[in-house]
């Protein structure tokens, strides 16, 4: 049946029998090969957003798609009532590739981030001494952690958090980016876990200055607070190395992934952690019927095998080098900022007649290059990491075509 919809019959079903949670681009995709899609009528862009990330390897990567044909076929689910052949052989790739005594395998990022604070409140009691119900975590303004009632209680978007209270307690938000606000947080001994994005990427791409990082992982360290990394956006490969911490040393305490690490095929996500904090939570304290299942244990080894055998961090370090330094030289009245790092890319645009970040959107849609903007006037480009130098300069020469449309 979906084969032979027009874009506005899929579209009209969407609005009639789905929530009206999304806003997309009118684009309707039917078809994904590598760093490109085709929508329903055949016509080929450029997927700039990668599916936030998702698709770094590339859509319907034939090697991922070979692990998950085959376990499809052979066993999908038995619940962790059960052990499987599968995952205990996924557990060690993980931790190893990662370099981590233990992982706990979830499905969304969301609930990545939901394990790491219930990890991190457990942690405090057993091991820091943080009388109970009193363990705080500090978060971040302009964080995206996720949409679960928990996650939109620590953010600073309205658009995340009005109209849903009330919310979770136990949090304390600080200014992203600074230092001495950390240090001032940190005072507070019933502080448990520091949650950051090494880059804010739902915030529009906002790196922190150098040093950001590692000055705040040895804040925590000083005080006995876990630095707990969401790298579900800027992990596996996105900025230039395998997670964005390593771009300055860090090893966080607690690692949060998802997305890329089933390239786009199955809900995989997972947190990591050593001994000392991951065996806080026993037996019936945490689980998910989903978490571990065999497919995912399957398509998530595959998933960071054609990371490490494709070199996309190194593709994505070169590449992202590339794509800034031609976006920065083009000068354009529309275009207020560049920055990112690795392919996690945006533009920062100025209004012009009128005309904003959603109609160059649609403007590189119809030139074909599929990109969405956040927060209004920030267009984030992040193509999956295997596309080539010559399709990034293609991709490149489309959004400067587009914008200089509204001249």
């Amino acid at each position: 049946m979906t084969q032979h919809l027009t874009s506005r019959e899929a579209i009209e079903l969407e609005e009639k029998y789905g929530a009206h949670n999304y806003h997309p681009l009118p684009v309707v995709l039917a078809k994904g090969k590598a760093a490109k899609v085709w929508d329903v009528d055949g016509k080929e862009y450029f997927d700039f957003l990668s599916a936030y990330s998702a698709v770094n390897q590339g859509h319907c990567h034939p090697k991922i798609a070979a692990a998950l044909i085959d376990q499809a076929q052979t066993l999908t689910l038995t619940s962790r009532a059960f052990y499987s052949n599968t995952l205990g052989v996924y557990e060690k790739y993980v931790t190893e590739y990662f370099g981590y005594d233990k992982v706990l395998p979830m499905n969304s990022g969301a609930e990545g981030d939901e394990t790491a604070l219930k990890l991190c409140r457990k942690w405090a009691y057993l091991k820091k001494g943080v009388p109970e119900n009193q363990a705080k975590i500090i978060v971040c303004e302009g964080n995206f952690h996720g949409r679960t009632i928990t996650i939109i209680s620590m953010s600073t978007d309205p658009d995340s958090y009005s109209g849903f209270g009330p919310f979770t307690p136990g949090f304390v938000t600080i200014p992203y980016n600074d230092i001495p606000a950390l240090e001032n947080a940190l005072k507070d001994p019933t502080v448990a876990g520091f949650l950051v994005e090494p880059i804010q990427g739902e915030a529009g791409v906002f790196v922190p200055d150098e040093g950001y990082l590692k000055k705040a992982f040895d804040l925590c360290k000083a005080n006995n607070v876990l630095f707990i990394a969401d790298e579900v956006q800027t992990g596996i490969a996105r900025t230039g190395k395998l997670i964005a911490c390593e771009h300055e040393g860090v090893r966080p305490d607690m690692l949060i992934l998802g997305k890329a690490l089933s390239g786009g095929f199955y809900p995989v996500s997972a947190v990591l952690a050593d001994d000392e904090i991951m065996l806080c939570i026993k037996p019936g304290e945490h689980g998910s019927t989903f978490g571990g299942n065999p497919m995912a244990a399957r398509v998530a080894i595959a998933a960071l095998d054609v990371v490490k055998d494709e070199k996309l961090a190194e593709n994505a370090e070169r590449l992202g080098k590339i794509f800034r330094a031609e976006m920065t030289s083009f000068k354009h009245d529309m275009i207020e900022l560049v920055r990112g790092k690795g392919l996690l890319n945006a533009i920062v645009i100025r209004p012009k007649n009128g005309k904003e970040a959603w109609d160059v959107c649609l403007k590189m849609a119809e030139n074909g290059l599929l990109a969405k903007p956040t927060h209004g006037h920030i267009i984030r480009f992040a193509p999956p990491l295997v596309i080539t130098e010559a399709e990034l300069y293609e991709a490149i020469e489309i959004i400067k075509k587009s914008i200089i449309a509204f001249d």
